[in-house]
């Protein structure tokens, strides 16, 4: 199960996206996530996958790798692409099957859909992928410092955001033991009714959540025992720099969004 995930995991590849300053990488997902929107047109996408494949390629994450963790994501993009192609009930009849018919439209609003999905997911992966999550903290804590004017819990919001990228992984790490743990004693999670697979489940979930109240509780006493109280009076041990690659991955990410705006429709 570890190998067919990727989301909050990370690969120690010696890559320009790794060198990356943190905040930049958390300022061009959020630009990123912004001006997808932007794109309603064939040329506009392709200028999306273009960008979306260039950051893949900097960041040297083996294509085999994202492959086998994508597989269980593609099935929900392709659901995606069925739903809008039989809801959406725009432009002239391209199939007609009984009572079931297929406009153009909904062909074209489908596939748009469909590939703002994928790319939102391939490049929120890739800051989970090249980031560590102790980076993940300081780069959020940088960014939103200026809230602490209100009184806005900036640092305990990094690092609660910061745990839970990081106990992602170990909690599917457990899962898999508790599965095979039940597989073990004869318990079927693949066959069968769906009723009965869905009673399969159950014997996994309680565990599940036991473990993981037992691990929150033993991380809430080892950060007390070594004396954590918050955010207030502390330094940080690693700096971050600020580098021409982090400059020049924004400015390409600046005119991409020019061109979202001067080709969309």
């Amino acid at each position: 199960m570890m190998e067919k995930m990727i989301f909050g995991r990370y690969v120690p590849v010696d890559s320009v996206v790794h060198r990356m300053d943190p905040r930049s990488k958390l300022m061009v997902i959020f630009l990123f996530v912004c001006i997808i929107f932007l794109a309603n047109n064939w040329i506009t996408y392709a200028l999306i996958a273009i960008y979306t494949l260039f950051m893949l390629g900097l960041s040297r994450i083996p294509g085999r790798f994202l492959y086998t963790g994508l597989k269980p994501i593609l099935w929900v993009v392709l659901f995606t692409l069925v739903l809008q192609i039989l809801f959406t009930k725009e432009g002239h009849v391209v199939v007609s099957i009984g009572s079931v018919k297929i406009y153009n439209e909904g062909i074209k609003q489908g596939i748009f859909i469909s590939l703002r999905f994928f790319f939102l997911i391939l490049m929120s992966s890739l800051l989970t992928l090249t980031t560590t999550p102790i980076e993940i903290t300081d780069g959020l804590e940088t960014l939103l410092h200026p809230l602490k004017k209100i009184h806005f819990p900036v640092h305990e919001m990094a690092l609660m955001m910061s745990i839970s990228l990081r106990f992602i992984p170990t909690l599917m790490e457990e899962t898999d033991k508790i599965m095979k743990a039940q597989m073990a004693r004869g318990v079927e999670f693949g066959s069968g009714p769906y009723k009965e697979r869905m009673k399969a489940v159950i014997p996994l979930l309680i565990p599940l959540f036991v473990s993981s109240f037992k691990r929150a509780e033993e991380l809430a006493i080892a950060m007390e025992a070594r004396g954590y109280r918050g955010g207030e009076g502390r330094t940080k041990y690693r700096q971050l720099y600020w580098r021409l690659a982090d400059s020049l991955q924004l400015v390409a990410l600046f005119g991409l969004t020019a061109l979202l705006f001067l080709l969309r429709s």
